[in-house]
């Protein structure tokens, strides 16, 4: 079975749904068949590459909302994202374009960690709060989770994985995805949002159903 994620790595929601899904695939009798691929998306591709700006900040830009609005607005999804063991931190956060981020995630795939890299780079930006946006940053991360760092600084400082970033971009619009986390099993069963465990742990069971015909 094939679960394809398309998720962005500055998607709180992402994580949650990422949380989730691992608890469902737990409890699948047969989560040895499944194999994982994380897909690229970004949010808000139109941010400046190399700026970093306070989430709160981002946030009530893009929302036209005061800040006190936007606050209140992470503090609810900070609540849930602590329900799943994620704990948060929007006030310290800084938004980032995170296509190079994606690129390294593209890489780690290639060398089979693309799990790692995509948890990590998660972590770093919605949980530690780290800048992605810092190339240093970006090298660090990828080597914490196994690549080489030769080969991290080669792909950030060329245009290795464009394509196939921009390629899972595509995807996901031509599966109708509006947003993300979304979720394809066999390009057959779409889950759309961090939706509960149960619901994951339906399709799963539907999926494997209709694979064995």
């Amino acid at each position: 079975m094939q679960v394809e994620i398309w998720s962005d790595i500055v998607c709180p929601w992402c994580y949650i749904g990422k949380r989730r899904f691992e608890r469902a695939l737990e409890s699948f009798a047969h989560a040895d068949e499944v194999e994982v691929t994380w897909r690229s998306f970004q949010l808000d591709p139109g941010f400046a590459q190399g700026e970093s700006i306070p989430v709160y900040d981002a946030l009530s830009k893009k929302m036209g909302a005061p800040r006190e609005q936007v606050r209140a607005m992470t503090e609810q999804v900070t609540r849930v994202a602590a329900e799943e063991g994620l704990e948060y931190d929007f006030a310290s956060g800084v938004m980032v374009n995170t296509f190079d981020a994606h690129r390294l995630v593209h890489l780690a795939q290639s060398r089979g960690l693309g799990d790692a890299a995509h948890e990590a780079f998660m972590n770093a930006q919605l949980v530690r709060a780290e800048d992605l946006s810092d190339p240093e940053t970006l090298v660090r991360i990828a080597v914490e989770i196994g690549l080489e760092e030769a080969e991290a600084r080669e792909v950030l400082a060329g245009d290795a994985y464009t394509a196939e970033v921009n390629a899972d971009i595509d995807a996901a619009r031509r599966l109708g995805a509006t947003g993300v986390p979304f979720f394809v099993i066999d390009r057959a069963f779409g889950v759309s949002g961090a939706q509960p465990v149960e619901v994951f742990a339906s399709a799963l069971e539907k999926a494997h159903q209709a694979s064995r015909g």
